[in-house]
């Protein structure tokens, strides 16, 4: 087979051999060029005839027109079919290049296509994995268990509706002390923030957030909490306090200023000249932060290496940048490489912490000292810096702006010594190339990076911050906070990187995101909200797995409403009244256009509903809702005192709205005494008998009632007999109320061994006639169906009741040492009761139990004998 398949391979080779040329190389083609070229020869060639015959068979069959076609044929010429029209060579350079190019270019798109395909199912698969991870969070919530690490559980928030799985489901898991220690810290701060807002006056709300987090860090310097809330602050300008009421001028200052200052424009037209301003304040306040935190990081530097710095006794601010530079930048008594010297200083390097640091006239004046030996090196430099300086938005005139890009391109921006601080000043200045981000030596740290990127935003040009934000967010969380769990993360580096580029919902939702930044991430959201720096989604946009709504019409927005309960229902039950000051900071984007301001005011009185119902019983939950004194005069609770902070108009609002709707949610989860103080609040007298009625029927059967039944029926006391002295809630309800409280009171004295103050109760509730007379009987039995149903339905409880007691006294009786006369009196007078009731039950014999209706014909004959 070997030989066979040689001798094949010579004889190819010497088909050819004839038209090979010695001074021309040879080009070897693969099967695919071979293919390629075989059929473009034979497109080239003329077709082939076929038999006539089978021809005009067939295509008579498919009724095509044979003579036109025979017509056509005749003038074809077969002799030249086979022929080639001229020799092939194997040396068909072009020809090789034209198919390499052809495959290169087919096999491009294939690598392409296979690439796009396996990413598309890598994301798909990492996208359902992460929905499966949050529904599994979601589930172990509703269950009330606990899940540690990045599965902890979430709690969910519905807006739109109060769910009963979700009321009465457990809270979160136990909290550490730390943790609470930092809980209560940032309560205070909120329970503040609600005072001010109901005094009608501002509060520095993003400092006193600043002073909680340092107060409860492990280690202030390295939490990047602080850092956030630092750069929140000088984005809205907040002053670190305001001055007491008392000053002459506070009436002015303490005016409602920061509450909701920016909504207007953030919420509206983001194209609009004041949207434009407000971007250039973020940029602007995220720089001074950064400048401010890199003056600290060059203090601290400083201090620590008082040997290398040589600070002297000059406290100037440019002495302790010379400084900074010696320790930084001079090793062995020499400048690092490509530091320039001008006048014997750094200078370049000196100019530009002075800016990074955010002094910008020690600069300039820096500047103006060494102005003829700058001029000697770069001429024109002084004069733009100083204008560059001095400018309010620091951006140059187009000419000047120009000048600096010709000196840029012409003396540094192909050169390899140039001094790297100078080049940054330079396109500081003339916002030269703003999409190469990075200058060696420069922008060696994150906030560095972050710094020159700020500096370089300009919102007439490139898109501004929202261009910054788009090339930020292509980086994502990785690239700033490390990889999760490992050794040198920091976190929430990533979350003030969104800060610092306005996405403030990404902001939050990026802390939210992790477990040891959950509580930060909550009063985050109250600050921006507070400043009107938060977008909220409309109800049918709030996402059930995530508060962070993304929409591809709109810009990002956060459920604030969801945020809040997920944080509240860890201590809701324990410290209701905390919860709730929580829950009045979801009406500050009551405001917001549209009707999503009026869907948070609905979210916050569901959320309070849901406080109401889930709180502890007890004097705590009066505070909380109000309730009533000794001498029947109401006081106000909590919610009613903040009524304000949730957009409640009147007292019927309240009423309707909060007391009404959580007592009817509290006698769905069978908190009945609750629900019953609630309708009383709220002034429903009738629903609160009917209330009563339902529930002492459902309880009075019990022989040893619970402390819950018990509780029931002391409210019902006490509700009874203020409506009795009042006059309130007359009618049948509360009539089925007065004879339920007997009936217990008679089994009490029952199981106290008391037959005949049984009986006597049992007489006084007149539900069953005794007297004997046939008439009487058969008439309340014809209006027992127009009973109350909570009466109706405990028939066989009070019958059986009577007839024990009545059991109870005849054998007392027959056994008693009195006068004989005295004794049958008496028993003829138990006889005819029983005699009575058993008529009655006979009645209504089919409205009972067979066993209950055999009971009583026992001791009926026990008592007959």
């Amino acid at each position: 087979m070997a030989a066979d398949l040689s001798a094949l391979l010579t004889a190819s080779k010497g088909l050819t051999s004839h038209l090979s040329r010695p001074d021309l190389p040879s080009v070897n083609l693969s099967l695919d060029q071979i293919e390629a070229l075989s059929r473009r020869l034979v497109s080239r060639q003329p077709g082939s005839s076929a038999d006539a015959d089978r021809a005009n068979y067939l295509l008579a069959q498919a009724h095509v027109d044979v003579s036109s076609l025979s017509n056509s044929i005749a003038h074809l010429n077969p002799s030249t079919t086979f022929s080639p029209l001229q020799p092939l060579q194997d040396t068909d350079v072009a020809g090789y290049l034209r198919v390499a190019h052809e495959q290169n270019l087919i096999s491009t798109i294939e690598e392409s296509r296979k690439e796009t395909q396996e990413q598309f199912y890598r994301v798909l698969e990492e996208r359902c994995q992460r929905d499966w991870e949050t529904k599994k969070k979601r589930v172990f919530e509703e269950l009330g268990g606990k899940v540690g690490g990045d599965n902890r559980a979430l709690s969910e928030l519905r807006s739109s509706t109060l769910q009963r799985s979700n009321l009465m489901s457990s809270v979160g898991p136990n909290l550490s002390l730390q943790m609470q220690s930092k809980m209560m810290a940032y309560d205070r701060v909120v329970t503040d923030l609600n005072a001010a807002r109901l005094r009608g006056i501002s509060y520095p709300v993003v400092h006193a957030f600043i002073d909680a987090s340092i107060a409860t860090a492990s280690d202030p310097r390295s939490s990047q909490i602080p850092q956030i809330f630092h750069i929140l602050s000088k984005i809205t300008g907040e002053p670190p306090a305001l001055p007491p009421i008392e000053h002459a001028s506070a009436h002015i200052i303490n005016t409602r200023l920061f509450e909701r200052k920016f909504a207007r424009v953030y919420l509206g037209d983001a194209d609009s000249r004041d949207a434009v301003a407000l971007r250039q304040q973020i940029a602007k306040g995220s720089r001074e932060a950064l400048e401010e935190q890199y003056w600290d990081v060059l203090e601290r530097t400083v201090q620590a290496r008082p040997s290398e710095a040589r600070l002297g006794g000059d406290p100037s601010i440019s002495n302790k940048v010379r400084a900074f530079l010696l320790v930084r930048y001079y090793r062995s008594g020499e400048w690092e490489d490509k530091i320039e010297l001008v006048a014997g200083q750094p200078l370049w390097a000196k100019l530009f912490y002075l800016i990074r640091t955010g002094h910008p006239q020690e600069a300039l004046n820096e500047a103006l000292h060494y102005q003829q030996a700058i001029e000697n090196r770069e001429p024109t430099f002084a004069s733009h810096f100083r204008t560059w300086v001095e400018s309010a938005d620091r951006r140059l005139p187009k000419p000047q702006r120009d000048h600096l890009q010709a000196v840029y391109n012409a003396h540094m921006l192909h050169s390899s010594t140039v001094d790297p601080f100078k080049l940054a000043l330079y396109k500081l200045m003339g916002k030269i190339e703003p999409l190469r981000r990075s200058v060696p030596q420069v922008t060696t740290t994150t906030e560095d990076w972050l710094w020159f990127q700020l500096a370089m935003v300009d919102e007439e040009e490139n898109g501004g911050l929202r261009s910054l934000s788009e090339v930020l967010l292509g980086y994502g969380e990785r690239h700033f906070d490390g990889p999760p769990n490992q050794p040198g993360s920091r976190r929430g580096v990533w979350a003030s990187v969104l800060l610092m580029c306005g996405q403030f919902e990404r902001a939050v939702a990026a802390l939210w995101d992790h477990q040891e930044t959950e509580i930060e991430a909550v009063h985050l959201a109250i600050t921006l909200a507070y400043h009107g720096l938060l977008r909220v989604p409309p109800r049918a946009e709030t996402s059930d797995m995530t508060p962070l709504s993304l929409s591809p019409a709109s810009p990002p927005a956060l459920s604030l409403s969801t945020l809040i309960w997920r944080y509240v229902r860890q201590f809701v039950k324990m410290d209701s009244k905390e919860a709730l000051q929580y829950v009045y900071c979801v009406c500050l984007s009551a405001d917001q256009p549209g009707n999503v301001g009026k869907e948070q005011v609905e979210s916050a009185w569901d959320l309070t509903r849901r406080i109401i119902v889930l709180a502890n019983a007890g004097p705590g939950w009066e505070e909380l809702v109000g309730g009533f004194r000794i001498d029947g005069s109401r006081f106000s609770g909590v919610i009613e005192q903040g009524a304000q902070l949730l957009h409640l108009q009147d007292s019927k609002e309240y009423n309707s709205e909060i007391l009404i709707r959580a007592a009817r949610h509290s006698e769905e989860n069978d908190r009945v005494s609750e629900a019953i103080k609630l309708y009383n609040l709220a002034g429903d007298y009738s629903t609160v008998v009917s209330c009563l009625a339902q529930a002492l029927g459902k309880t009075i059967a019990q022989s040893s009632p619970d402390e819950k039944a018990k509780q029931l029926e002391r409210t019902a006391s006490d509700i009874l007999r203020h409506y009795e002295r009042t006059n309130r809630a007359v009618g049948k309800d509360r009539d089925a109320v007065i004879k339920l409280l007997r009936i217990r009171e008679a089994v009490e004295a029952k199981n106290a061994g008391k037959p005949e103050v049984t009986l006597d109760l049992m007489e006084s509730t007149d539900l069953i006639p005794l007297s004997g007379d046939m008439a009487k009987i058969t008439r309340r039995a014809e209006e027992f169906k127009d009973l109350h149903e909570a009466l109706q339905r405990n028939l066989q409880t009070y019958l059986t009741l009577t007839m024990d007691a009545l059991a109870g006294i005849h054998y007392r009786v027959k056994n008693s040492v009195v006068a004989d006369a005295t004794r049958q009196m008496t028993l003829a007078a138990v006889r005819t009761k029983s005699r009575s009731l058993m008529v009655f039950a006979g009645i209504l014999k089919y409205r009972m139990s067979p066993d209950v209706y055999s009971y009583l014909a026992r001791l009926d004959v026990e008592i007959a004998l």
